[in-house]
Parts: C-alpha cells; structure tokens; sequence
C-alpha cells in the first residue's frame, strides 16, 4: 500500500463502483419486522457470551485486561470511526488509515464504511423523523439499542462515504467486518485462557459497545446545551470521560469539522490528547481545533441550523390566535362579506403593517427563545427570522381565505 494520503471527496462526486450494494434497501428490509436477524445475531452472542464469566470466574489479570481493551478499542471507534472516517477531521497516512480501521472494527460494531455512513446520515438528519436513533422520536431505549434490531433502520446508505468508497483495502474490511474482533478474541484465549477471553475480551466488547450508543442516546437527553443546534446534542462531562471526549456532544454537533470536541481547556478530551501525541511522531497530522469565533458562537447560525430552531420556537407560537387578531383589527369585528370588494382591498392594503402589530415583539419572542434554548448571540438572530416567519405565513393565511372577497365582485 502507498503511504500517500487518500484525498476525501465531496459527497455529491461522481463515482462508479461495480461492487456496491443498492442503495435503497431491499423489498426484504421492508416488509420484514423480524425481531432477531442474521446482522444483529453477533451483537446478541456477544452479550450472553458474558455469562460465562459465571464459569470462570474473575481475576486482577483479566480485569485489567478488560480496562486495557476497553481504553484501546474506544480510542479506535472514537479516533477512528468517527474522527477521521466519518468526519476526516485529520489526516494520515494510507497504511495508518488501515489500521485505524483494523483497531475500530476489533469493537465488533460492524463495517467501517456501514459506520460512517451510519453516523453521517445521523448528523445530516439529527433528531428529526430520519434519524434513525433520535431518543425524541423513538425512545431513549430504541436510541441506545433498539434500532440495531431493525432491517430497515440499521441499513446504511453508501452513497454518503464515496470517499471511502475508493479505497479497496477498506471495501474488504467492510466485507469482512467481523474479522478483527475475531482474531483478537481468538489472540486473548491464546494467551489468557477462557477467564481472559469472557472477562477480558467479552465483557470489555460489551462495555465498548454500551460506551458508544450512551453517545447515540444520553447524549441526547442529559447534559447541558451551549451551543444552538438545531438539534438536542448535549455536553456531559461523564460520557466525555467514558467515551474518551465523545461526551462533548453539542460541540461537536455545533462544528463537527474539529478533531477537538473538548471546546475549553476544562474539557477533557482523551481521544484529541492521544492524537496529539501521535502527530509528535508524525503518524497523523492536520490536527483540527475551533477557531476563535466558533468557541464563542459568533458565527452567524448557518441556514439549515437556523431554520430548525427557528421552528422549534414557531411551533411554540399559536398561528391561529394571531391570525384572528389581525383579522379582528382589520375588520373591526365585521363580518368579510359585508364590505365590498374595494373595501376589502382597501383595508388590506396595510396587512403588513397590522400583522408586525399583532405580532409578539422582539423582545417578548427572545423571552420565550431565552426559556427554550441556551444563552447565546445567535438568539437574535432566530427571533429576527421568527418576527419575519409569522408575517409570511399569518399573510398568507388571511390572503388565502375564500371569503375574502364577496362573491362577484
């Protein structure tokens, strides 16, 4: 393999690829709601693989083989799977991105390219009804776990990784997803015997595995939100030490291009610490942090970030109740059809003016914006296109009413 570095490509490039798999999921995924399928049996397997702790018993060795494992693979998923293959927040070499993804896939969480996809779909849709595990929509549990179990929400959609696409030694890992978990508990029971393999590789697989959807699902839940998102990514402290940086989840969320997710100096962030010291040896490079402006959100929201919160304020917003002011205060309580056609029109002349009227001001909308989201200077920013949303659509109600004009006029 060429150490040079495979350059990303934009997600919309052309590319042609014999070798992959549709698309769009199979008539299969649809019409079957199985509860266990072919996919998810390694996942259950290895969950009552930990029983045989049972039978062997535990020792200081193989728990500290656990810790060590455990420390090892969570750096592969976290610098691997999502820093680099997902994000591309770094670069290295050819031969380091095969073992970056060798090291992820010895978690036993399937494919590199099934995850990257996965986790690029979760941010291009992140907590709306298309993520697949959005603890708003489908639960706290399904979020953590549950859609693992599902043909259809744990189907990847390849088309958003055709960067990895390209790189054969990765399509044959993808393929061959479960090969370094398996040589790797097959190594441990070499050395440690079946107390090393149930402790130490089984029960530390299952800890890697509960470490990384607490990202998925508490991550989401608890916490706490500096930046506005659009969605509910949240920074929590505990998952940022479980997850080896992962747990600051709103900064990431805010700026996802940044190898650093621990924002100020406070945030602890293994995962950035340990690249850091790779790039001393220059193994990686191109290290990524938040420039000056983003630590402090004074970028303005970009425009599908701002249109998602500013929905979420609107919904809080009763549409109607405004729009029959703004009726009552043109019409002066008269019924639409007892004016004439030029009457009307006359006292629709100034609607634009009425509805800014009615309107709750600026200040009484960032009250409301101020209780639902965090503290920030984009605030304003939302409440402006709020004011400027209501105007649009309590017009476009009053305009859009049958009656508005007499018939034959």
């Amino acid at each position: 393999m060429s150490s040079k570095e495979v350059q990303p490509v934009k997600s919309g490039a052309p590319h042609t690829r014999s070798h992959q798999r549709s698309v769009d999921p199979p008539p299969s995924l649809e019409t079957h709601d199985d509860i266990i399928y072919p996919a998810a049996i390694p996942f259950v397997i290895v969950h009552l693989s930990c029983l045989g702790i049972l039978w062997t018993g535990v020792t200081i060795e193989t728990l500290i083989l656990c810790a060590v494992l455990y420390l090892v693979r969570m750096f592969g998923v976290t610098a691997g799977y999502h820093r680099y293959f997902s994000h591309r927040t770094y670069k290295t070499s050819r031969v380091g991105q095969f073992l970056l993804a060798f090291l992820a896939q010895s978690s036993a969480q399937r494919g590199v390219i099934w995850w990257a996809a996965m986790h690029r779909a979760h941010h291009k849709a992140s907590d709306t009804l298309q993520d697949v595990h959005s603890p708003r929509h489908r639960g706290f549990w399904y979020s953590h776990m549950g859609w693992i179990f599902s043909r259809q929400d744990s189907h990847c959609d390849e088309e958003l990784v055709p960067d990895l696409l390209k790189v054969p030694e990765l399509r044959w890992l993808d393929r061959n997803r479960y090969m370094p978990a398996a040589l790797l508990g097959i190594a441990v029971f070499l050395v440690w015997g079946w107390t090393g393999l149930f402790v130490g590789f089984f029960l530390s697989t299952v800890l890697l595995y509960h470490g990384t959807f607490m990202i998925n699902s508490l991550a989401h839940v608890s916490g706490t939100q500096r930046y506005l998102t659009g969605d509910d990514s949240r920074n929590n402290w505990i998952l940022a030490l479980i997850a080896f940086g992962e747990g600051w989840h709103n900064n990431h969320h805010y700026y996802q291009t940044s190898t650093r997710q621990g924002f100020r100096w406070w945030e602890i962030d293994c995962t950035y610490y340990t690249l850091c010291v790779l790039s001393w040896f220059h193994l990686v490079w191109e290290l990524r942090s938040p420039p000056r402006d983003i630590v402090k959100a004074q970028r303005p929201l970009g425009h599908g970030v701002l249109e998602r919160v500013a929905q979420q304020l609107m919904d809080s917003i009763s549409i109607d109740t405004i729009t029959d002011r703004v009726e009552e205060k043109i019409f002066e309580g008269r019924a639409r059809l007892e004016l004439s056609s030029e009457e009307a029109k006359r006292r629709l002349s100034n609607l634009q003016e009425s509805i800014s009227e009615v309107v709750p001001s600026f200040e009484e909308l960032r009250a409301k914006a101020r209780a639902m989201f965090t503290e920030t200077p984009h605030l304003d920013q939302v409440v402006e296109r709020v004011r400027q949303l209501l105007v649009e659509q309590v017009s476009s109600r009053i305009l859009s009413h049958d009656e508005l004009v007499p018939v034959g006029a």
